[in-house]
């Protein structure tokens, strides 16, 4: 998975800004990216082109993210709900691209742990630490893929429309343990946002709007102790 000697640098969601996610894959060091590679900007084929290049150059990887996920679904011919951002993508993706796609976005992880860095891409759940991360399900997600994918919702919705998320699950996290996510954009200076539980657990939020009018961030940290 990871390498244990590596110096890593983590990318938050790219939503198709393969102009930024190829200016932050331009380094040395081992690249995690953390889901949503596709849909909602300009150039979802660029985009899903350099992940894969990092894969075959054994510089990275990247864990599932819902629109992956759903993107995925679509390809193998489930009937899914297919918004702008997907139908644009669907329509732009040529085959040979689509079938690498399929095969990448199915046996990528849902969450890594690593030491005491958790990469997974909306939100944590205890589960982690003792099961591994499920194959791509041939139906609708189980209770942990769900948090992995979608974070934890409320039951509520936006004004926007779109489904509200709760951070209750970020006091879940143990003590030394970091959570490097994205999916929710709760930065509001533009740096990635972090919240620390009353234990002392980390979540890290590197979703900052790149693809849906904000920018791409990363951030670069040396090996991860604990991994071999």
């Amino acid at each position: 998975m990871i390498p244990p000697a590596a110096d890593l640098r983590i990318i938050g969601d790219v939503h198709g800004d393969s102009r930024a996610f190829a200016a932050a894959a331009d380094t040395d060091r081992f690249v995690v990216q953390l889901g949503d590679l596709v849909d909602d900007g300009p150039d979802t084929n660029g985009a899903l082109g350099i992940m894969f290049r990092l894969i075959d150059e054994q510089r990275g990887l990247f864990v599932l993210g819902n629109h992956d996920f759903k993107l995925a679904r679509a390809l193998r011919g489930d009937v899914v709900q297919r918004a702008r951002g997907l139908a644009d993508t669907l329509a732009d993706l040529p085959p040979d691209l689509a079938a690498r796609a399929l095969l990448e976005i199915q046996r990528a992880p849902a969450w890594i742990v690593a030491g005491r860095s958790i990469f997974v891409h909306g939100g944590y759940h205890p589960a982690m630490l003792t099961d591994a991360p499920p194959a791509f399900p041939q139906g609708r997600p189980g209770m942990v893929l769900a948090r992995a994918l979608f974070g934890q919702p409320t039951g509520r919705v936006t004004g926007m429309g779109k489904p509200e998320r709760s951070l209750a699950w970020v006091e879940r996290i143990p003590s030394g343990f970091t959570v490097y996510c994205g999916h929710d954009c709760r930065s509001n200076d533009g740096r990635p946002y972090i919240k620390v539980n009353e234990h002392g657990g980390r979540a890290v939020f590197l979703d900052t709007g790149a693809g849906k009018g904000g920018h791409l961030s990363w951030i670069d940290m040396p090996p991860l102790e604990g991994v071999v």
